[in-house]
């Protein structure tokens, strides 16, 4: 593909992706239709050199994997990772309230969003609604209701004076509430509406994880449309980047392993989080696999394997240069970014770093370098966490993009091309660790 070719199916991947759930179901489907093969939890795996398989946990974390030539003890693995949550609002369990004749929908933010992003949107909701079956079990389905049944209006300056002096400081429990209906008793709550998109009874609908997106699909745009305008772009940006390399990475001696965590945005406590278990189990039970009879095998394929964190990256903003330190300074189509921090937000080290900028110069792409200024605080990745948990050699990265965590982000085709480019070097190259 061209870069403006992979940018549409950046766009394409997004739109695909307004929630976890769908995300997954989309990287689930792109892969199956490459070949690979959905194992089970709960079943024994057997796994032979060349293998490709994934698996999910609890519907918005998975993990993919290509068999390496060598076991893992012998060759270790390539990992990618990146996340599949983006900040936003999240419907309330006990979702329907009225105002002053309207019916409202609840919701709580999630994670850190530019709430100002999110007024004056036109929204909907997605992602997975609990069923009671006929047997007295739970099923799951995935909604994504049409149109735009949501919208969260500002308030009029008008009636707003103090706006212009003290800015906008919206109250999250009483003003970031999104408009559903007229309240006169004939409306449908949201539980009836998830129902009629179910084809359901309401009775069945016992429980539901939606999230609040914009109906807005993604668009190129700039002079020469080489600026791709999205939703999710942190992290979809890097789920699809991670995805595309592997599916185009040929056969190595390494395991090729790319993971897909949720709960990012909000601290990756949960048991498919970064900090969970999710990839320390399947990592585990795939060495076990390839060396059933060696105690050692694991720890000795994790001294041999490096993982390359890929989140977004902030790039420099024209209007607002001094947020970012002087000689660290990432522009929209210069190159895939390493991040550094000498407190740990970020794991990249020196001979991390010097890897990453290998496998992009083999790609024919260069690299930039973010380091947070020093009177500002540092964001964080799942590198540090997935580091430490499994004791894997990490180096954290990121596509440049404008607008983080607003409703809509900003990022270049053509970095979206050097970071497939990239990471698809990463799973191809040999030669890590490296030599003292």
């Amino acid at each position: 593909m061209t870069c403006l070719e992979l940018g549409d199916d950046l766009a394409a991947f997004v739109d695909a992706g307004p929630s976890p759930f769908h995300a997954v179901t989309a990287m689930a489907a792109r892969l199956e239709a490459d070949g690979f093969t959905r194992l089970d939890e709960t079943q024994p795996w057997q796994l032979r050199p060349g293998d490709r398989v994934y698996v999910v946990r609890d519907g918005a974390s998975l993990a993919a994997l290509r068999m390496g030539r060598r076991s893992p003890a012998e060759a270790g693995f390539r990992l990618i990772g990146a996340h599949t949550d983006s900040p936003g609002l999240r419907a309330r369990p006990v979702a329907d309230t009225t105002r002053v004749g309207y019916r409202l929908v609840g919701c709580e933010i999630y994670g850190s969003p530019l709430l100002h992003t999110w007024f004056d949107r036109d929204l909907t909701l997605a992602g997975r609604v609990a069923l009671a079956d006929d047997a007295g079990g739970v099923r799951l389905a995935s909604v994504h209701l049409p149109g735009a049944p949501l919208r969260v209006p500002s308030l009029a300056v008008h009636l707003h004076r103090e706006l212009r002096d003290e800015g906008f400081k919206p109250n999250s429990q009483q003003h970031v509430v999104p408009m559903w209906a007229e309240a006169d008793g004939t409306e449908r709550g949201l539980a009836q509406r998830l129902a009629t998109e179910l084809a359901v009874d309401a009775a069945a609908v016992t429980g539901h994880e939606l999230i609040a997106c914009d109906t807005q699909p993604a668009a190129r745009g700039g002079d020469e449309s080489r600026w791709l305008f999205a939703p999710r772009l942190d992290n979809l940006a890097s789920c699809h980047s991670g995805l595309t390399a592997l599916l185009r990475a040929g056969p190595a001696d390494p395991t090729a392993v790319l993971v897909a965590n949720d709960h990012e945005e909000v601290g990756s406590v949960s048991a498919e989080g970064a900090r969970g278990s999710f990839l320390a189990d399947v990592l585990a039970r795939v060495t076990a696999a390839a060396d059933e009879h060696s105690p050692q095998a694991h720890a000795r394929a994790r001294s041999r394997s490096l993982l390359v964190s890929a989140d977004t990256a902030h790039a420099v903003h024209p209007n607002y240069a001094d947020k970012h330190e002087p000689e660290h300074r990432p522009r929209l189509g210069a190159g895939p970014v390493i991040k550094h921090n000498a407190n740990q937000a970020y794991a990249t080290d020196a001979p991390g770093s010097a890897w990453f900028a290998r496998c992009a110069a083999d790609a024919g792409a260069s690299v930039q370098h973010f380091a947070v200024r020093g009177d500002l605080p540092c964001g964080s990745t799942i590198g540090p966490l997935t580091a430490a948990r499994l004791g894997v050699q990490t180096v954290d990265v990121g596509q440049a993009i404008l607008s983080m965590h607003s409703v809509r982000e900003q990022t270049h085709v053509d970095d979206v091309a050097a970071m497939a480019a990239t990471l698809r070097a990463h799973l191809e190259r040999d030669g890590w660790p490296p030599t003292v």
